[in-house]
């Protein structure tokens, strides 16, 4: 059976990543318990290549995805600017477009109340 999908106005899932799966899981952790991200996915294995002051560099990284609403946006990334180790974190915003009932009630409810 296929579940009803209802527009998702406010749901977001922010992209972040860390040096090591350590740092990710407190960050994770730390957002979920503070109620700023309803559930964070740790995906390890990333490496990417990017250019930091004047100079081409690789890194493995682990990939985390944050999933939240818009209104708490400027709240998580105050926070995730406090507890990262980079001087510069990854904080990328995606609209979702539609999701099911059920999970977007889910993602709400576990959020702090605005």
């Amino acid at each position: 059976m296929v579940a009803m999908l209802e527009m998702a106005a406010n749901a977001r899932i922010v992209l972040t990543t860390a040096g090591t799966r350590e740092e990710a899981g407190h960050l994770a952790r730390t957002l979920v318990e503070e109620r700023l991200v309803a559930c964070a996915t740790i995906m390890p294995g990333a490496e990417s290549i990017y250019r930091w002051e004047g100079k081409i560099e690789s890194a493995a990284e682990v990939l985390l995805l944050l999933k939240t609403e818009a209104s708490f946006l400027d709240k998580l990334a105050a926070r995730l600017h406090e507890l990262h180790s980079y001087t510069t974190p990854e904080f990328l915003v995606l609209r979702v477009d539609a999701g099911s009932r059920a999970y977007l009630d889910w993602l709400g409810a576990c959020l702090e109340p605005s």
